[in-house]
């Protein structure tokens, strides 16, 4: 074909974009209206076109912010420059389709799904019809795209599916291939953030009270404990990645996750998140003590609700966080049968809900640096709350470190250590760290959670070192 009369139609998703707007449509859809599930069965069983139609109606997708191919795209806009027309052609829905071809600006036609859901062949029939057999290249990415690529005059792929590139070849003679996919397990690993499962710890944090970490049955079942919580969490985070993948693209950082920034199928994610729980609840049920599933199921519970509603409810959200990051310490007590002690519960309610806010405080921080005075993204605050949080955080970080001078001064730390008056030194370490955590946060340093900077800050483990050290020669 030449130049001038060169038509080339475009996929939307996994093509265009590295995200598929449908899911992404669900899950935006289920993050305002958790209690309207059901409507989308019933939508459903009129008919795709029916279900995508009411999705899009219902939900206001940012077109800006999607993780578009901008190798791709500037292909496209080098071919426009040549004469080439470019069309849209897409089985998601027409209007949603639109507000993405205004945005780029490039394309000279849409279409996308109305009254007929334009997939696989329907969409061939459409492009047939408009260009004419073999008048049209099609780039596209996935199976359902063979029976375009049939009538299609040249196939360019991008990103494909397992065997579709070999596929093709031999259904069409293909031009550019457009592939540059990281790693798959690279990718899983963070999206499963892996590198949080050291929150996960925290079971064993009755075990080292009760000076039992020799008991090696018990340290076992901990282990246990400890892949439970990280399996469930996991899954956790993917759906709560899911929920928040708007919000996510507008965040400094968060939005170079996998499935934020489309390196990672939401597919898959979808699949991945019941599977890590069936191995939790599993390994719960077969290995550990009832109780201990019970807490796994109050955390998934009390995790799904603060995903849904309550991360955007003014501090209940840091309450529910310093609520989370307790229940594993609740959780490592039930595997190994021991109990949390006053002081334990205490002291983790007080340092989590600091570190809860210092985590809000960052990003309220980042919001008024832009300028931004109304809400931030996907949270309750607006910007001039971050001073009233800097108090708050500050505040409960000393109470944190009251509680251990306290805990230090209880008969039952004389029947515990050797040398009890030792462990004073714990408390201005604990000071000083705290008070290192919010300057840094002050100066707008702080990584968007605490825990994760606490992993990676020299200092930080420094001082964790210390304050074990501390505790073990005080108790020999």
């Amino acid at each position: 074909m030449n130049a001038p009369n060169r038509v080339i139609a475009v996929d939307l998703d996994g093509t265009l974009i590295r995200s598929d707007m449908l899911i992404e449509s669900i899950f935006l859809f289920l993050r305002f209206n958790p209690l309207r599930i059901f409507e989308l069965v019933f939508w459903l069983l009129r008919g795709k076109a029916h279900f995508k139609q009411k999705i899009a109606a219902s939900v206001g997708s940012d077109v800006r912010t999607l993780p578009y191919n901008q190798k791709l795209i500037d292909w496209l806009v080098a071919q426009r420059a040549e004469g080439a027309k470019l069309v849209l052609a897409t089985a998601s829905e027409l209007q949603l389709a639109r507000k993405i071809a205004d945005h780029l600006s490039i394309f000279d036609d849409v279409i996308g799904t109305r009254d007929l859901n334009l997939a696989g062949a329907h969409k061939r029939d459409a492009l047939v019809s408009r260009h004419g057999e073999h008048g049209f290249e099609y780039v596209g990415n996935s199976s359902a795209d063979l029976r375009v690529w049939e009538s299609a005059a040249m196939a360019h792929i991008v990103n494909p599916e397992r065997g579709v590139l070999a596929r093709a070849h031999r259904t069409v003679r293909v031009g550019e291939v457009f592939e540059d996919r990281p790693g798959y397990l690279r990718v899983l690993r963070k999206a499963l953030r892996l590198h949080q499962w050291a929150k996960n710890l925290l079971v064993f944090v009755p075990l080292l009270a009760a000076h039992k970490f020799t008991n090696l049955h018990l340290v076992a079942e901990g282990l246990l404990a400890f892949l439970c919580f990280g399996a469930c969490a996991s899954s956790v985070y993917l759906l709560n990645d899911l929920l928040d993948l708007q919000d996510d693209r507008q965040h400094r950082t968060k939005r170079n996750r996998p499935l934020a920034a489309g390196t990672f199928s939401l597919f898959h994610a979808m699949l991945w998140i019941p599977a890590l729980l069936v191995v939790a609840f599993a390994i719960a049920l077969l290995c550990l003590p009832l109780k201990f599933s019970l807490v796994l199921l109050g955390y998934y519970v009390l995790t799904l609700a603060y995903s849904l509603a309550l991360k955007r409810a003014v501090m209940v959200d840091v309450v529910v966080l310093a609520m989370l990051y307790t229940t594993r310490v609740v959780a490592g007590a039930a595997a190994m049968a021991l109990t949390p002690t006053f002081w334990i519960l205490a002291f983790c309610m007080f340092i989590f809900l600091s570190l809860a806010l210092v985590k809000r405080y960052t990003e309220l921080y980042e919001a008024r640096e832009k300028g931004v005075q109304v809400k931030a993204p996907g949270r309750g605050y607006v910007a001039s709350d971050f001073e009233l949080l800097a108090s708050l955080g500050g505040s409960a970080g000393y109470l944190s470190v009251l509680v251990l001078a306290l805990y230090i001064n209880d008969p039952q730390s004389h029947v515990l250590y050797r040398h009890p008056h030792w462990l004073w030194a714990a408390c201005p370490l604990l000071l000083f760290w705290l008070s290192r955590v919010w300057i840094i946060a002050h100066r707008g340093e702080m990584h968007d959670d605490p825990i994760v900077f606490a992993l990676r800050d020299r200092m930080s483990r420094c001082v964790c070192i210390c304050f074990i050290a501390i505790f073990g020669v005080s108790a020999f």
